[in-house]
């Protein structure tokens, strides 16, 4: 799978493909799925939610260039695999899911797995982490309609923050954020398609 479809396709990052290659991928897809872990598509997970294809994975990460010492906010746990990518890279993974059930399961495969750098809680990814901010990197694992103002804020200066943007007519492009000096760039990059970013007053 990664020699195939992720380095084959331009992601040369050698701490993502050596973390893409330690990740189990198809413990995170559910059991009857699991002959579909290593196709370069979404599998569903459930909830109406799926597993990024490992392409999206591999490119994302690559584009927030995690290093060693970075605390990283992510957005959309999901089933949790794109989570131990990152806790492969970083010191610590900070992951907001809004569905709970995922939210646990996720913290439970993740747990079974050995990552002792990851915090999962319940909540609405437009707010953020406040009280663990600011955070080097931010992944957002779900399409916002626009950039979160609470995220912007979070982003420590000198950060990455990458995030797909819906756009108008029902598609969505793939945002690689900077923040320098208290002021955003952004830079377009790939078309994507991702779930959407849910509100929910729920957070614990």
């Amino acid at each position: 799978m990664v020699a195939e479809q992720i380095r084959a396709r331009g992601v040369v990052d050698r701490r993502v493909l050596e973390a893409m290659e330690k990740v189990p991928r198809e413990i995170f897809v559910p059991e009857g799925a699991r002959a579909e872990a290593f196709e370069d598509r979404p599998v569903p997970i459930g909830h109406g939610v799926t597993i990024s294809q490992p392409y999206i994975v591999g490119y994302m990460t690559e584009a927030l260039k995690v290093e060693a010492s970075h605390r990283v906010l992510e957005i959309g746990t999901g089933c949790g695999y794109q989570t131990a990518v990152l806790a492969e890279l970083a010191a610590r993974v900070y992951s907001i899911e809004v569905i709970p059930e995922l939210a646990a399961r996720a913290r439970a495969t993740l747990e079974g797995l050995g990552y002792t750098n990851v915090v999962i809680r319940t909540g609405d990814g437009h707010q953020g982490w406040p009280e663990e901010a600011p955070f080097d990197r931010i992944l957002g694992a779900a399409a916002a309609t626009e950039v979160p103002s609470d995220l912007v804020d979070q982003l420590a200066d000198g950060g990455i923050m990458v995030l797909p943007i819906e756009r108008p007519l029902g598609w969505q492009e793939l945002q690689v954020l900077r923040k320098r000096d208290g002021r955003m760039s952004t830079e377009s990059t790939l078309p994507v398609r991702f779930v959407p970013m849910i509100r929910s007053e729920k957070a614990h």
